[in-house]
């Protein structure tokens, strides 16, 4: 309960009015205040978060990039070694003759088309070269003069050097990789071999991030962008810019700088950089680099971070309100609710002893009403109880009902066995007389088997006729279907010839109790057979299938069908089309199929009626 707070009473409502003007301004001031901090501080946290996410992602696509370019490294990179010790290749230097020369070019064409090389080529100490792998086309390097690229001259002086360049004849970047033939006191030429990064870019270019490779000038190599190859990481000094173009290496390419712009430093091989790529806009990116061993260079690698970064920053401002709204509502909740606190004071006492008086008025009313419900449950479960009475007696009426009109066909059943006992038990004893032991025992064998065959109707009957509701338990549908035939044979003898049945295998057994089962069967066989009395082609069809759902049984006529005002209330009690029957006998089997987890549908028109009883299959 409400304390009243101190000073309450010294308090008129005005002042209590003007009191919370005053704390609600204040409230929506630190509130605001409180708010602006916290989007800020989670912009800032979720932009620093997803950018070390970022940058990690990144670290590990990119060292699988240098992984990927120092494997397309490798294996040309031993082609020089090996050819710079092949026989023919000195001997097409130090002969110079057609025929060696030859020979090697038609060597150098099969070793290029099993590699991964553009083009392998030997030149002489005198810069020119002598033999070419593709010595057969219009761009074939045989004849010219390389004395003036740095790969030629490096290789002559230290044996062996690697040089990106553009090619002066095809005019295609690539890397040369090449190795003196011969000692140093007495060189025979240079191996060179030209490699070419068009499917690394290709394949960097799937990933829709900029990535490039640039030496140790700042000179951009490979790259995903391909407008961007010999630009540079920063602007060259005019003595370097000079040199580079006096050794031809990039042709006469302008050397201007990326579009990059650095926006943020980070950590030391991070940075946020602003990036304008062909066909796009200015964009943030963030940036990595990493040096590729065995090699002067590095790559830079770009990732797109402009929406991811704006994503986090979203989120986190997002989670952020969701902390801090709340706690503002339940503190501007807390704070409403002293206020109503003190201006419900005065009026607290009047509202307590009225409602005091309504509580009461509510508990008695809620006491009757539950007295009521009670007493209405209670009714319901006796009347829930004589329906179940009433449900079971129905259903010993319609089984005795049945027993009644195929009893005198039982009895006849019976007399036929019983006269023909009669007669094999008077030949037994006139063979016993002839001391014919042999037709004798063959009589007496008939005699047993005829009283089994009298054995079994007289149980068949008795089960039959047997009162209670069993629970479901697996039975031979086989059974069921020859039991309840069984029991219409003797009032419909001569006629169930009309029957035609696919029994099931022995093997298929479903849920239920085999009397009330065959209860069903002999309701649904006889209202057939019924309703094709006098018919010359009157036909029934009983059909098992399994379906994945469980079993169903159709008996199928070709009767006149049912009126369509009797199957739209074909379930329905005392609804028939029969003179003398009580429209119960359909009733009593959906009941008895339902009880067992089944169903039963019906289907009629001109040319007969179709009932598909649905069993579950026993497990």
């Amino acid at each position: 309960m409400l304390q009243r707070p101190a000073g309450a009473l010294s308090s008129t409502p005005e002042q209590l009015a003007r009191r919370a003007r005053r704390a609600w301004l204040l409230f929506a001031a630190i509130a605001l205040l409180i708010v602006t901090a916290a989007l800020y501080g989670a912009g800032l946290y979720g932009r620093t978060a997803e950018i070390g996410t970022l940058a990690a992602q990144g670290r590990t696509d990119a060292n699988l990039k240098v992984a990927l370019l120092r494997a397309v490294l490798e294996s040309p990179r031993a082609l020089p070694l090996l050819l710079s010790a092949d026989q023919q290749v000195r001997d097409a230097l130090s002969q110079k003759n057609a025929a060696a020369i030859d020979v090697l070019n038609r060597k150098l064409e099969g070793l290029v088309s099993g590699t991964k090389a553009s083009v392998l080529y030997v030149v002489g100490t005198d810069g020119l070269a002598v033999a070419s792998s593709n010595w057969r086309e219009p761009i074939s390097f045989v004849g010219n003069d390389y004395r003036f690229r740095d790969y030629f001259s490096g290789a002559m002086q230290a044996g062996t050097a690697e040089y990106f360049a553009l090619g002066n004849v095809s005019k295609r970047p690539g890397l040369y990789i090449s190795r003196r033939v011969g000692d140093t006191d007495a060189p025979l030429g240079v191996v060179v071999v030209k490699m070419e990064f068009d499917q690394l870019e290709a394949d960097w270019r799937e990933a829709n991030r900029p990535a490039y490779v640039s030496d140790e000038n700042g000179v951009v190599l490979i790259t995903s962008v391909p407008s961007w190859r010999f630009m540079t990481t920063a602007p060259l000094t005019a003595p370097k810019q000079a040199a580079i173009r006096d050794s031809q290496q990039f042709g006469d390419t302008p050397l201007v700088p990326l579009p990059i712009m650095h926006a943020q430093a980070l950590p030391p091989d991070v940075s946020i950089v602003h990036a304008v790529t062909p066909g796009g806009s200015d964009a943030e990116y963030l940036s990595l680099f990493t040096t590729i061993p065995s090699t002067p260079w590095r790559l830079d690698y770009l990732i797109p971070a402009e929406a991811p970064i704006a994503a986090a920053v979203r989120e986190m401002r997002l989670l952020a309100l969701g902390v801090v709204v709340p706690l503002l509502g339940l503190a501007a909740y807390l704070l409403w609710r002293r206020q109503s606190a003190q201006m419900r004071i005065a009026a607290e006492q009047a509202a307590r002893t009225e409602l005091e008086r309504r509580v009461v008025e509510r508990t008695e009313d809620l006491s009757r009403a539950r007295d009521r419900l009670q007493a209405e449950i209670t009714g319901h479960r006796s009347t829930e109880a004589k329906l179940q009475i009433v449900q079971q007696d129905l259903v010993q009426a319609n089984r005795l009902a049945i027993l009644g009109q195929v009893a005198a066909g039982v009895a006849h059943e019976i007399n036929q066995p019983v006269a023909t006992i009669r007669a094999y038990a008077d030949n037994a004893r006139t063979f016993l007389d002839r001391k014919q032991t042999g037709p004798a025992e063959e009589n007496l064998g008939a005699i047993a088997a005829l009283t089994e065959r009298i054995g079994s109707i007289t149980e068949e009957l008795k089960a039959f006729a047997r009162k209670g509701r069993t629970a479901a338990e697996p039975v031979e549908l086989r059974g069921v279907i020859e039991g309840a035939v069984m029991l219409l044979r003797s009032r419909f003898a001569g006629r169930l010839d009309a029957l035609a049945i696919d029994l099931p295998p022995p093997s298929l057994k479903v849920m239920g109790n085999r009397v009330r089962l065959e209860q069903v069967l002999i309701n649904l066989f006889q209202n057939a057979l019924e309703a094709l009395d006098g018919r010359d082609d009157a036909r029934v069809q009983v059909s098992v299938e399994e379906t994945a759902d469980g079993v169903t049984v159709g008996v199928s006529d070709n009767g006149p069908g049912i009126p369509p005002a009797i199957l739209k209330s074909l379930f329905t009690p005392f609804n028939t089309s029969k003179e003398k029957g009580l429209g119960l006998g359909l009733v009593i089997s959906k009941d008895i199929v339902a009880d067992y987890g089944g169903r039963i549908e019906v289907s009629s028109d001109d040319s007969g009626t179709r009932f598909t009883i649905h069993l579950q299959t026993a497990a």
